[in-house]
């Protein structure tokens, strides 16, 4: 079977995902539209009377904003790592979930500077980041490093889509409105699929997968740096940059893996996203979760066996205030996965999921570890302090903000699958059954 014809097969078998939305479907959308609707009032509520309706005081100046922010950062970089590697090594069994990692990746980062913004309270000042920023300031670094990722993440993707926007131009079968058409003839650029073009855009989605890979690596450990050149307790830390990291991919793995699932589902997708996909990318779950581990019990052992006031006074909110939460994120978040991938008898497409969803809770609660007690142990703590404002609880503002920032992402995520296959269809062979599992082949 040529490409052409595999292509063309396969344009049939997704058209119906592309042409039309299913009543499920809309009322999916139409439930995220809802949430959409709650955050933008709580956002009114917030922006009409002030910070004072969130749960951010002179101590805990930052709080699930921050969080949010520090997590969608995560999994976007995640993304990026994910689907770069992944194209370097030329993983034949990445094509059908190798999109996934690209839109977690643009959509992640178009959400997470926004939780910033949430947490600004003059807006207005917000240029001054780019007018008069200082060079010296790890917040300019940060600026700096998430505009290069965003428009090198932006230019990867499209490069990724390109061969697949020309199949979708040139598909006369398929019926979809107007706009979507013009959309896919003026994005194509004219790629006919010529040997010299395949080339050229070979070598540029290289370049671009190799430069992503580098980009994620350095800004996430950029915005470690945000929190490690500080002296507070909790944050003075040498691996933060390499910690940040290991824990973005680790949380951006586990969001991989259920958009797998829910796709898989959705969209009837078991001939081409198998059993082998789900134990592949569990076995790099697995991986990173021993590293995460690893760290995680560096940087806290380090700390207690210090024995320096600040630290212990951190490490007793943790334990006081904080246990449930600590022993989710540092212990079930570490050994579930381990337990479940590392058994081959475990290894269900249904456990491997769950075990990915306890991962994105438990890094989730990671980031809030890391942000909300440290500020509630101040290295320099203000005198006489009222008990509201030393200690933090998140408010409904913040909380519907929150859950508008994921419905978004599932908005957009569903929205990019109606416009565009979300399995790469272009140069997609397809793969015998398997009987067990094969790892990483």
């Amino acid at each position: 079977m040529s490409d052409t014809v595999s292509s063309d097969k396969l344009l049939r078998e997704f058209a119906p995902q592309i042409e039309e939305t299913g009543k499920l479907g809309k009322l999916w959308i139409a439930f995220l539209i809802a949430v959409l609707l709650l955050g933008v009032f709580a956002l009114y509520w917030q922006v009409s009377r002030g910070h004072i309706v969130t749960g951010m005081r002179d101590n805990v100046v930052w709080g699930v904003y921050i969080v949010n922010f520090i997590f969608f950062m995560g999994i976007s970089y995640a993304g990026a790592l994910i689907s770069g590697a992944l194209h370097l090594f030329h993983a034949g069994w990445r094509k059908p979930i190798i999109r996934m990692a690209e839109f977690i990746t643009i959509i992640s980062l178009l959400i997470g500077p926004v939780f910033i913004m949430l947490c600004i309270g003059r807006l207005d000042r917000l240029p001054n980041l780019i007018l008069f920023g200082r060079i010296q300031s790890p917040i300019t670094w940060d600026v700096i490093a998430i505009s290069t990722d965003i428009i090198g993440c932006i230019l990867f993707l499209y490069l990724a889509l390109l061969r697949d926007l020309g199949k979708m131009r040139d598909f006369t079968e398929l019926k979809v409105p107007k706009w979507k058409k013009n959309l896919y003839k003026t994005l194509a650029l004219g790629y006919t699929g010529t040997e010299e073009q395949q080339i050229r855009l070979k070598k540029a989605t290289d370049i671009m997968a190799g430069m992503v890979i580098a980009i994620a690596i350095i800004v996430y450990s950029v915005l470690a740096w945000i929190f490690s050149v500080t002296l507070q307790p909790g944050w003075h830390s040498t691996i933060f940059g390499p910690y940040f990291v290991i824990a973005a991919v680790y949380s951006g793995t586990g969001v991989l893996i259920v958009a797998m699932y829910f796709f898989r589902r959705v969209y009837h997708l078991e001939e081409y996203i198998t059993i082998k996909h789900f134990v592949n990318v569990g076995v790099i779950m697995l991986v990173l979760a021993a590293f995460f581990g690893y760290f995680t019990f560096s940087e806290y052992l380090t700390k207690w066996y210090g024995s320096e006031k600040n630290d212990e006074q951190l490490i007793k909110i943790l334990f006081d205030d904080y246990y449930l939460m600590f022993i989710f994120s540092n212990y079930i978040g570490v050994l579930v996965p381990l337990i479940v991938v590392g058994f081959r008898k475990l290894r269900t497409i249904n456990n491997i999921t769950i075990a990915a969803f306890i991962v994105i809770v438990a890094l989730w609660f990671n980031r809030y570890l890391i942000v909300v007690p440290t500020l509630e142990s101040p290295y320099l703590p203000i005198q006489d302090a009222r008990a509201a404002w030393a200690n933090y609880s998140a408010t409904w503002v913040e909380w519907s903000l929150t859950a508008a920032g994921v419905a978004m992402f599932c908005l957009l995520f569903t929205l990019a699958s109606k416009i565009i296959p979300i399995v790469q269809v272009s140069d997609l062979k397809e793969e015998p059954k398997e009987t067990g599992d094969i790892y990483l082949k």
